[in-house]
């Protein structure tokens, strides 16, 4: 039994479904989704498995969903296409893999753990993405307008939600890991990327914290959002929490809005958002999940 509340005083889980106009009461599907995903990353952590394995892990899950807008869930871009972008990071080593407006994958966060693994590269992008995909065998989509659920198709770009997911996790070991994925704005312009795969903007894990962002990721990369946390916990010294708060301020006053999760290397995470609200699921000191809009 000892041993069983030092590994649970050590793990730490958070995720998110995406920041935008949510409203609890019409948010069923995705509040049971993340809280059934959740506990699958709680059980993994308690069973021993690594932090960058339990992000990867519960970032497929997310993107397989089709509730949020990534992987399944993806709209296609002003040019009918569907273009997505994922990033991965190890906070104990710094090994980062990412790619960017990559077509024709399920899984772009299985696809950017494999660039981070084997290759020497940080990020590949496109036709250079999928011809790496392939060799890799990563599971190909093939028939995307069968495969992907359209969210919104209604609407006008400028009237839509961002639904990118993300998932941060400490494991046993004391080591942090980030994973942030998504398809982008329904109608983008093709090609365009956002910050989910930057590392820094969208996606940052190291020794101090790991973050992943949501929101209007062009303010967030002018705000190197992900990356101003550990940095003001670096310099400033500054508590998690407040960093957290601060960083997302800054990106703020670019003109966006947006959130953040974000976990230190000892206690809770942190999650503040500056849109109306966010999905997302943790895990509580008494390692109970907990979800919320």
């Amino acid at each position: 039994m000892k041993n069983i509340k030092t590994k649970q005083s050590n793990i730490a889980l958070a995720l998110h479904g995406g920041a935008g106009k949510y409203v609890k009461s019409e948010q069923d599907a995705q509040i049971e989704h993340l809280h059934s995903v959740a506990a699958q990353g709680h059980c993994m952590l308690m069973d021993g498995s690594t932090a960058l394995d339990v992000v990867e892990a519960l970032a497929i899950l997310l993107e397989d969903a089709g509730l949020y807008v990534a992987g399944k869930g993806t709209g296609p871009n002003s040019a009918g296409e569907y273009e997505l972008d994922a990033c991965i990071m190890d906070g104990h080593s710094r090994s980062v893999g990412a790619v960017a407006a990559l077509k024709g994958y399920k899984n772009p966060v299985r696809v950017a753990r494999c660039v981070m693994e084997h290759t020497p590269h940080v990020m590949l992008a496109g036709r250079g993405a999928e011809t790496f995909a392939a060799l890799q065998n990563c599971a190909p989509v093939e028939k995307p307008l069968e495969y992907y659920i359209l969210h919104g198709v209604t609407r006008l770009p400028h009237e839509l939600d961002t639904g990118t997911i993300g998932v941060v996790a400490r494991d046993s070991q004391g080591r942090l890991a980030a994973a942030t994925s998504t398809g982008g704005l329904l109608g983008k312009m093709a090609g365009r990327v956002g910050d989910s795969p930057l590392p820094g903007a969208g996606c940052w894990a190291d020794e101090r914290v790991a973050v992943s962002c949501t929101g209007q990721g062009e303010f967030f990369i002018k705000a190197a959002t992900a990356a101003d946390v550990s940095a003001r916990m670096a310099y400033a010294k500054t508590p998690l929490k407040a960093a957290a708060k601060a960083a997302l301020k800054d990106m703020q006053k670019q003109g966006g809005y947006g959130g953040v999760i974000a976990l230190g290397s000892t206690g809770q995470p942190t999650m503040p958002f500056t849109s109306q609200g966010m999905r997302r699921a943790w895990i509580d000191k008494a390692g109970t999940i907990k979800v919320d809009v």
